[in-house]
């Protein structure tokens, strides 16, 4: 028995050094590039949010990427803006709480985890920050803690499954028809399930008069210079609720 039982955490032991300790240490790389690459910012709808991001002040903003050893992060780092849809959002929600108050809630595609911070901090019980990215994960986990408040993360890719959070937000990923095609299918059957959709947009391709028919539009928001400026001169950004 005591042979086993030395086999079975020399086991374990094993699986920590080969799996848990490399996400760890990327994790830790993750977040130390985040941390050099960013800076604080209330420049935007929800000034009561402090957030990391890529701003006009950070090299990263302004540096060309050519080649694959030039790219800090593997990945686009999507995560570093607060984009239209997400503004208006979360804008949206610490203007409503009771909308999400003790709810359960999915930010898909959630980037810097800011509607999930805004749902936590408009009084939802529970908000999971969901993004493909993992680097994404670590910064809504970042700025978590800058607003001083917890949330969950998920690098699963969730679309076609069911959903046990009572809320789904959905900010900036209509960017084309193709993503609409797999999305827009998914949330009407979360829809048909009960549950509630918000969606956060500023007129990307993927929303056509189509499908705007299949919502509700809630509030239309002025964007702030600096976001007009970095999303191609949209103006304005609409939140919509799917009927």
């Amino acid at each position: 028995m005591k042979a086993m039982l030395t086999k079975s955490r020399n086991i374990i032991h094993l699986w920590k050094a080969l799996y848990l300790q490399p996400t760890v240490t990327r994790s830790i790389k993750w977040k130390t590039d985040i941390l050099q690459n960013t800076k604080v910012s209330k420049d935007h709808l929800t000034p009561e949010i402090q957030l990391r991001l890529i701003t006009p002040e950070c090299d990263l903003f302004h540096r060309p990427i050519t080649t694959n050893q030039e790219k800090v992060f593997e990945n686009d780092p999507f995560w570093g803006f607060y984009w239209p849809g997400g503004q208006a959002i979360s804008r949206w929600l610490l203007d409503n709480k009771n909308v999400v108050r003790a709810k359960t809630v999915l930010d898909f595609g959630s980037g810097s985890g800011a509607c999930s911070v805004a749902a936590m901090m408009a009084g939802a019980k529970k908000a999971v920050a969901n993004d493909i990215d993992p680097v994404a994960a670590v910064s809504a986990e970042i700025n978590a803690e800058l607003n001083g408040i917890q949330l969950t993360t998920c690098t699963n890719n969730r679309i076609g499954e069911d959903c046990e959070e009572n809320l789904i937000l959905v900010g900036d990923v209509f960017y084309d028809d193709e993503i609409a095609g797999l999305i827009i299918p998914w949330l009407e059957k979360l829809r048909l399930s009960g549950k509630e959709i918000l969606i956060g947009d500023p007129g990307r391709h993927g929303l056509t008069v189509d499908r705007q028919k299949l919502l509700t539009k809630l509030a239309t928001y002025e964007l702030p210079e600096n976001a007009c400026i970095e999303n191609h001169g949209f103006k304005f950004v609409n939140v919509w609720r799917f009927k």
